[in-house]
């Protein structure tokens, strides 16, 4: 039986299953607006709201998951590591067809930290019929992916930059981002605006180990802009040039053989949040996006630039 109290904040099983009724609980129970008290008796097709939502509960639990509960029905999932959370949002909606029950997540695809609540339900009625329960047993689980600590070098472009006019100002940025996924920075070459340099400067940090090859500078569209060339020149496949984010549009992720070259879109320098934190979540989670996903990025894609950032837990980072 549920209490709730505005006063004191609370709202939760106040009486639970096996609890004996004696006369002092009376007081409290009209309190709560409890004058009956039901007797609750089920038939063999009938299942029970805490039997049915842990039946749930373990069926969607993955890997990097705690399930917690139930308590009045309800059952929460919560990680157990940092990382990206990742389910099939088809899954979820297939739940929710049944209106007795009631599924929530976290957005899909976006950064979770360690005990974060990811994922929450619970069962509407008392208890169910064994065939509503039968029929969500099919769907996948929900998980945490781990990050990968890939080894990451950065090469930047930019005359300007390469003959010590200005300094480098996103390589600090770059260290600050990488924290999180636990990933080495290998080392850091500057260039002039060349695409063969270029070119040359990538490869070598690929001979040398990189997994993840980030390239600031010459992403725009000017004739001295020579970074999306010269990755094309090297790679196997570009996975897309551009996407339908603000700030970050001229993001660029192109592979070679089971490494990763990503144009820095301009805005990454100064802006705190932009389209390349959305990719290296999933590049670090090991899901990298496709370039028929990327086009569908631009509902919730432009940034409020809020002044507190929330950033994973805000609509730019759920990009699914």
């Amino acid at each position: 039986m549920t209490l709730i109290d505005p006063v004191g904040g609370f709202k939760g099983a106040r009486f639970r299953r096996g609890h004996r009724i004696a006369q002092e609980d009376v007081p409290l129970l009209l309190r709560m607006g409890k004058s009956h008290i039901r007797f609750l008796m089920l038939d063999p097709e009938e299942v029970h709201e805490d039997e049915a939502a842990l039946l749930l509960g373990r069926r969607v639990q993955g890997e990097g998951l705690e399930l917690r509960g139930p308590e009045e029905g309800k059952c929460t999932l919560t990680a157990t590591r940092p990382g990206l959370l990742h389910f099939r949002d088809e899954d979820v909606d297939f739940i929710n067809q049944d209106p007795d029950w009631i599924f929530t997540t976290r957005a899909n695809r976006t950064a979770v930290s360690l005990g974060t609540l990811t994922a929450a339900f619970r069962i509407g009625p008392l208890a169910v019929q064994r065939e509503q329960v039968d029929r969500v047993l099919g769907v996948a689980p929900l998980s945490v992916l781990p990050w990968n600590p890939f080894p990451t070098a950065l090469v930047t472009t930019g005359r300007e930059i390469y003959e010590g006019l200005v300094q480098d100002a996103f390589l600090p940025k770059l260290q600050t981002k990488l924290v999180p996924y636990g990933a080495p920075l290998m080392g850091h070459t500057l260039c002039p605006d060349d695409a063969s340099e270029i070119a040359r400067a990538v490869a070598a940090w690929l001979d040398k180990g990189a997994r993840i090859v980030l390239c600031t500078g010459g992403m725009s569209v000017d004739a001295d802009d020579q970074t999306p060339r010269a990755i094309r020149s090297l790679c196997d496949r570009v996975v897309f040039r551009r996407v339908p984010l603000i700030p970050g549009a001229n993001l660029m992720l192109a592979q070679k053989g089971e490494a990763f070259l990503v144009g820095v879109p301009a805005s990454a320098v100064f802006a705190q949040r932009t389209s390349l934190d959305v990719l290296l979540d999933r590049l670090y989670a090991g899901t990298p996006p496709t370039g028929e996903e990327v086009r569908r990025w631009g509902r919730g894609g432009l940034c409020r630039s809020c002044d507190a950032c929330s950033y994973p837990g805000c609509a730019f980072s759920a990009r699914s």
